[in-house]
């Protein structure tokens, strides 16, 4: 017995990490329950293990009496053979020899070891692990159950859930997979250690390993948004003025962000300089779009309505919307987008006319004519010569001078040609 109860000891406390004293705590605890079922014992029997030889000895404390035994009781005679002075009514302690405890016994004993050692293992995994949420850890595929991914970390079991797992990635059993910590909780099933590959906060984790200036807290990440598996978008801000907190991100020939890049299946990310100016925010995030023009929206809280021009609008929205949707979620702020309406030729050309039309001197027929050759305002009439403005437009040389010095009169510092 004790050369097997050694084996298992060391076998718990090396391997699986759990407390020597409490897997001896556990075994008395288990031994007192199966001899408790034991004919013969009373309710005060007790067990104890040696902590160094690791023996076992049973002990049950019962009542010297004259009349017959029972449960709980012992005789005079035989009370007086262990202690001479024994009175009736006097607690008597013997020991209960192993033998007696039998083998149902024993095997109810190894039921309820073998069960305490599992809560003791839960919660030393609990124990461990409670503290360490918004850790990297790495593990085996050890199973995959619903698309849901058991994944062996070491001293415990972890789960990492479909909803997330990067949805472009394929796991087999006996693959190395890295997730972050997002869930530790205690259950009568046992503690559950969920993961994660898709939450915002794993591509943090993964720029707090890989960027030294962020572990230091020279460089401090701000916000992340992230469409797992496709892209996401990281805002980043300097605490230091000699510190580019965008370069130290990328690394050296994009070597940081490259690392990062490979560990997310590709993902595309997005390093966004932080600034506490909205409009600047949002212009940054918004990358490599141009906005034309950017203002807040007074009439609704955290609004920004944006402006861009027509070859830029795809590029402001992303595929699916994916570039507004995830500068909206990094800023906090809902960003319309929409595109700037240019004039048609057809409404430049009747803006022209009608500029022409209202100079003094120059009628609608006039303008239309100047205009479909290409003199569209003042200054263009001013430079040209009235020579050429006759075999141009076909006037007469009176009718090309009368309309030059009309034009010249809206612009006084003029000479006449």
């Amino acid at each position: 017995m004790n050369s097997e109860l050694m084996t298992v000891i060391n076998y718990l406390e090396r391997d699986r990490g759990v407390n020597r004293e409490v897997i001896i705590q556990a075994i008395e605890s288990a031994l007192l329950s199966a001899a408790r079922k034991t004919v013969g014992v009373s309710n005060d029997v007790k067990v104890e293990i040696d902590r160094k030889t690791l023996q076992v000895r049973a002990f049950d404390t019962l009542t010297a009496t004259d009349d017959d035994t029972g449960p709980g009781f012992i005789s005079l005679r035989r009370a007086r053979d262990l202690k001479s002075a024994v009175q009736p009514g006097d607690s008597v302690t013997i020991e209960i020899p192993p033998e007696k405890l039998g083998r149902i016994a024993a095997q109810t004993a190894r039921q309820v070891i073998l069960q305490k050692i599992r809560q003791a293992e839960r919660d030393h995994v609990f124990e461990e692990y409670k503290d360490r949420l918004g850790d990297i850890v790495s593990g085996t595929v050890r199973q995959i159950a619903h698309r849901d991914l058991i994944v062996d970390i070491g001293k415990a079991e972890a789960i990492i859930p479909t909803k997330e797992r990067i949805p472009i990635e394929e796991y087999n059993v006996g693959d190395r997979v890295r997730a972050y910590i997002l869930k530790v909780q205690s259950g009568s099933a046992g503690p559950a250690l969920v993961l994660s590959r898709a939450c915002p906060e794993f591509v943090k984790a993964l720029f707090r390993l890989e960027v030294s200036e962020i572990a230091d807290g020279i460089v401090e990440v701000m916000g992340v948004a992230r469409d797992p598996g496709f892209r996401s978008k990281i805002a980043v801000r300097s605490n230091d003025d000699k510190v580019d907190p965008v370069g130290a991100c990328v690394g050296l020939r994009g070597t940081r962000v490259k690392n990062i890049v490979r560990e997310l299946a590709g993902e595309k990310i997005d390093i966004v300089r932080w600034s506490d100016d909205i409009r600047q925010y949002i212009t940054q995030a918004l990358s490599p779009a141009r906005l034309t023009e950017i203002e807040i929206d007074p009439s609704e809280y955290n609004t920004v309505n944006i402006t861009v021009d027509p070859d830029q609008l795809s590029l402001a929205i992303g595929r699916h919307g994916q570039n507004v949707r995830l500068t909206a979620k990094l800023t906090g702020w809902r960003v319309n987008i929409k595109k700037h309406e240019t004039e048609t030729f057809e409404v430049q050309v009747t803006h022209a006319i009608e500029h022409l039309a209202g100079i003094p001197g120059i009628s609608r027929e006039e303008a239309d004519t100047l205009v479909k050759n290409g003199f569209l305002n003042a200054d263009g009439i001013l430079a040209a010569e009235i020579p050429y403005i006759q075999e141009v437009t076909g006037f007469d040389e009176a009718t090309a001078k009368r309309i030059w010095d009309a034009a010249a009169a809206t612009n006084p510092g003029e000479e006449g040609a």
